[in-house]
């Protein structure tokens, strides 16, 4: 157990066996306001590639455009085998001398492996920050307040990113913040924040990335699924005119000249149990016709779903979990458009 995570346990946190923040310490109800939520981002952690070259080795490996992350601070961004299947999904963040890469926790080293096959001609390298650097996520009536008290102000515009010695806020979907600052920092901090807001859930945190539509990724997920079947271009992930990176030739060629079978779709369940990422969707006619990629509780009964799944499917049946007769899903509308050319078939 780590310092930080030692901290938030005396604070009152209940960490599960894989260091999730259960449980939250305050629960609201009916008669009393929305509270602010520090969430305490323990499902994530940081790979820093930091050099000379970092932007351009990082241009050439990431689906993203990396002079759009120069210029707003802040994106989405895979990285892809040969095959166009992502090995991993981060958030970038420019800081000074290269760019720190958020990504799950569960998929931190491999990812930094991959990542460390292709930079050893550059001039950059990476590092693991998981024992440095920490997060917090921000979320709630009073979450703008809290990050001008740590940062002096806030990002104003989404994915838009503030400096402030060693933390660095962003404005991610949702009016939600993210904060990474030295577990030092955040150990010594922890007991003020905690006088103006209650410890949020990690399962709270990844339903309000449900909502937004944001996919991410796995160990049981990775190089399973190319960018566009997780909607990664319309939230920002892939430029198609950049030029070339690992896996583009797979990903370009399907966007302008084939057909997308597969998308990311939010949904809605009844049930107790919470599915698993990997989880099969099946509709009364066939099996597998898609896998849950992420999954939050919004109550005993009810959990938010991303899924991917065939788009004829989901048009046309009902998608269920566990069985052909299983509880069947509610489609939910995403936050974004998906253009409908990329599921028809170019000439």
């Amino acid at each position: 157990m780590t310092a930080w995570q030692h901290a938030l346990e005396q604070a009152g946190a209940v960490l599960d066996t894989a260091h999730r923040l259960s449980t939250r310490t305050t629960e609201p109800t009916e008669n009393t306001p929305q509270p602010t939520y520090v969430t305490p981002l323990l499902h994530q952690q940081l790979i820093s590639v930091i050099g000379p070259e970092a932007h351009k080795f990082l241009q050439g490996q990431l689906s993203c455009d990396m002079t759009t992350i120069d210029q707003t601070g802040s994106g989405l961004g895979a990285h892809c085998t040969v095959k166009g299947a992502m090995i991993a999904l981060y958030r970038l963040i420019a800081v000074e001398g290269g760019y720190w890469l958020r990504t799950s926790q569960e998929i931190r080293e491999p990812a930094q492996s991959a990542l460390n096959r292709y930079i050893i001609f550059s001039k950059a390298e990476t590092t693991d920050l998981s024992e440095q650097i920490v997060g917090l996520g921000l979320s709630g009536p009073g979450a703008i307040a809290l990050v001008e008290q740590l940062m002096d102000r806030a990002p104003s515009e989404l994915n838009g990113v503030l400096r402030s010695g060693q933390r660095v806020a962003v404005k991610v979907p949702g009016n939600r913040y993210e904060l990474w600052l030295p577990m030092t920092e955040a150990i010594s901090l922890l007991p003020a924040l905690l006088d103006q807001a209650v410890l949020g859930s990690t399962a709270d945190w990844e339903l309000q990335e449900i909502q937004a539509g944001l996919p991410d990724l796995r160990a049981i997920s990775s190089e399973q699924f190319i960018p566009q079947m997780a909607n990664l271009q319309a939230v920002g992930g892939v430029s198609f005119s950049k030029g070339c990176y690992t896996g583009q030739e797979i990903v370009t060629r399907l966007q302008h000249r084939g057909k997308l079978n597969k998308c990311m779709f939010r949904a809605r369940v009844s049930t107790e149990q919470l599915p698993a990422t990997g989880d099969y969707l099946h509709t009364a006619q066939r099996e597998k016709v898609g896998q849950v990629l992420l999954a939050a509780p919004v109550d005993t009964q009810t959990v938010e779903l991303l899924v991917i799944a065939s788009k004829a499917q989901a048009d046309e049946q009902t998608l269920m979990l566990e069985s052909q007769n299983g509880p069947a899903l509610e489609l939910l509308p995403l936050p974004y458009v998906l253009d409908p050319e990329l599921f028809e078939r170019k000439a």
